[in-house]
């Protein structure tokens, strides 16, 4: 319980769960739609999605700041490649959070001359880039792994392996594509919090690449990459040991 109230208490962790029910709606009413006798609740659905939605605008009030803040403490990473990754995700960051303030200020009536279609544009393009250097960010990390494991492996080996019997191109590629997926589930599942980011971030890259039209996708779809991601942001609040550290 305690830990509850600890992870309501911050407003990230409240936008977390706002944005989890906000995508469960979209996915039910993607499901729903369908069906006969359904109309009621698809509607109550979309409404509630819209609510949601609109209620979580004013929790990043002020995100920027604290991605600017982000921004700084990434230029201090030692890997090189994180940091170039990392720094602009967050610079990235900074600018669509502010085009979602400007968008929200038109939404409440405090700036009706704005033109809502160019700043929702710019504010996914920003977005949309902020997430693919994070997951070039993630790559990065899984390779470092990837490679990591396999001189522990090669390392472990007392002797060459002995070539099978009738042995082909064939059965080298097909050992060779095993021993590159073995590597890769155990680099992510033998380190939660790059799985955790990983798993966010190619949740989230469905949202924007569908509203720039580079990859549509449907509301279920949608719906339930936001969902995986919300939950993955859920348990990296809730527990901040599974955050991925900047080395």
């Amino acid at each position: 319980m305690e830990a509850f109230i600890r992870f309501t208490n911050q407003t990230q962790g409240r936008d977390r769960l706002f944005r989890a029910a906000q995508y469960t709606c979209m996915l039910l009413r993607y499901l729903l739609e369908p069906k006969a006798g359904k109309e009621e609740v698809v509607t109550k659905l979309k409404t509630l999605e819209s609510s949601v939605s609109t209620g979580r605008k004013w929790l990043r009030l002020g995100n920027a700041v604290h991605a600017l803040q982000a921004a700084q403490q990434s230029m201090r990473a030692s890997a090189l490649v994180p940091r170039v990754c990392l720094t602009l995700a967050h610079l990235n960051r900074v600018v669509f959070f502010v085009c979602d303030t400007v968008l929200w200020g038109r939404s409440v009536g405090l700036a009706p001359g704005i033109d809502r279609e160019k700043w929702h544009l710019w504010a996914t393009r920003h977005y949309c880039c902020s997430l693919l250097l994070s997951l070039l960010r993630d790559l990065y990390e899984v390779s470092w792994r990837m490679e990591q494991a396999a001189q522990d492996r090669a390392a472990s080996e007392k002797s060459p392996s002995q070539e099978p019997l009738g042995y082909s191109v064939a059965d080298e590629e097909t050992e060779w594509l095993q021993s590159f997926f073995l590597l890769l589930f155990r680099s992510l599942w033998g380190h939660p919090p790059l799985l955790l980011d990983t798993v966010k971030n190619l949740g989230d890259i469905l949202i924007p690449l569908d509203q720039l039209g580079i990859y549509k996708s449907n509301p279920g779809v949608i719906g339930l990459g936001g969902l995986v991601s919300s939950v993955a942001g859920i348990i990296t609040t809730a527990w901040p040991h599974l955050r991925l550290k900047t080395p």
